[in-house]
């Protein structure tokens, strides 16, 4: 009757405790939809520190218990969405790596502004370095890879896939979440030995096909990691080889993803293409430029050689040869000699009178002789006169005493000439 009672006693306390946790629980998921409601709501009015610290505290492990170095009882140890339901926490963390990724949009500057620089820095390193995806499965699902849902780990490699640099952490993870997942593990004892954890675990006796959507996920998860991640990683060979021995794709899909995965191999080699003729190109008109560069450089170089060049040659010439350019062209004439002075050994140029003179001088004789001949043609009886008077002067020239006299009279009159000819070029030099 005591062993009876005592079974008694302890199964009382057992429902008692697994009521009291039930009660707990639902208090809690309660509690958990409330946050993420608040949550959402700042992050769609732009509140993005206020939804930050409202979503923190059901994504975070409480602290240690300090006095014995352990935490604190079963659940109680993770995070408090890790004992939300699947549909709670699929949306937690759903928002949380939407969050983070519109933190990293918002660049250094605003980001910075918003959060300070060490909690912005912070939160993108997560992104980059890939440690969120160790903080989702050790905080929200108790360290178990496979565990995890799959949405969560289509928005954890989404958000890897796009902000970090490297897609290597990327494929390991997949890799091994995809693995888990295939072939799962039932020994928990070293993960949690509540039996409130092993009812919230998903059902992992299939290969995450067991219903439509869990079949559409699935197809997500394989797109994602063959036609992205591996592709980024130059894997081209072994994501065909993934497809074709896929046990989850059926023969049309198969061929859907091969082709989807050629088309993605053939658009790269394009854009290499591209870029490596825009790399020519670009290299091309840098040298146009620099031959250009060079070639302006030299002719300015030139140009400078001679102006030093013309400069020097003008530093040589004798001053004296520059003087007769400097003197200015509207000079006071010299005063002219006294009559008793004795004239320079200068030559001096004709005024510019007697070239007027000379020029008229020419003119008029040209013009006598143009009318001579017009009037030899108009009046050929004058002509006949002056022919017979030219004869007549002839023969009268042919006498001697008569020619030498006519030469005395010409050459005092030519000394008269000569004489008025010399004063009138001193008096007009005066």
């Amino acid at each position: 009757m005591a062993s009876l009672y005592d079974d008694a006693l302890g199964s009382s306390r057992m429902l008692s405790s697994s009521i009291s946790s039930m009660s707990s629980s639902r208090q809690q998921t309660s509690q958990i939809a409330k946050a993420y409601r608040q949550a959402a709501q700042l992050f769609l009015t732009r509140r993005l520190p206020e939804a930050l610290s409202t979503i923190e505290p059901i994504i975070t492990p409480p602290p240690l218990d300090h006095s014995n170095g352990t935490y604190n009882g079963d659940l109680s140890a993770f995070a408090p969405v890790a004992s939300a339901s699947r549909g709670t926490r699929v949306k937690v963390w759903s928002f949380y790596l939407t969050f983070l990724n519109s933190v990293i949009e918002l660049g250094a500057e605003e980001g910075k502004h918003a959060f300070g620089s060490t909690r912005w820095k912070e939160l993108v390193s997560r992104c980059r370095d890939g440690s969120v995806w160790d903080d989702v499965v050790r905080d929200g699902y108790a360290g178990v890879e496979g565990d995890v849902d799959a949405e969560v780990v289509i928005n954890l490699a989404t958000l890897l896939l796009t902000h970090s640099p490297s897609q290597r952490l990327n494929q390991q993870r997949l890799e091994t979440y995809l693995s888990a997942s295939a072939h799962p593990t039932f020994d928990v004892s070293s993960h949690m030995q509540s039996s409130s954890y092993l009812q919230r675990r998903p059902s992992q006796h299939n290969n995450g096909t067991s219903t439509p959507r869990d079949l559409n996920t699935r197809l997500k998860l394989l797109e994602l990691y063959t036609l992205h991640v591996l592709p980024r990683n130059e894997e081209w060979d072994y994501a065909r080889e993934f497809i074709s021995m896929s046990e989850v794709l059926d023969d049309e899909r198969k061929e859907a993803f091969l082709l989807a995965l050629h088309s993605l191999k053939e658009e790269k080699d394009e854009s290499e293409i591209r870029e490596a003729k825009l790399r020519q190109q670009q290299q091309e008109q840098m040298e146009q430029r620099r031959k250009e560069a060079e070639a302006r450089r030299i002719e300015q170089s030139r140009a400078e050689d001679e102006r030093r060049k013309r400069e020097e040659e003008n530093r040589r010439q004798p001053r004296g040869s520059d003087d007769v350019f400097r003197k200015p062209l509207n000079r006071q004439a010299p005063t002219a000699p006294s009559r008793g002075s004795k004239p320079t050994g200068k030559t001096v140029s004709p005024p510019p009178g007697l070239y007027h003179r000379a020029s008229a001088l020419f003119a008029s004789m040209q013009t006598l002789i143009a009318n001579t001949a017009q009037s030899m043609t108009a009046n050929p009886m004058a002509s006949f006169r002056t022919l017979l008077f030219l004869l007549a002067f002839a023969l009268a020239f042919g006498r001697r005493d008569l020619r030498e006299r006519i030469m005395r009279i010409l050459r005092n009159a030519w000394e008269k000439i000569r004489r008025t000819v010399g004063m009138g070029v001193k008096v007009s030099y005066i």
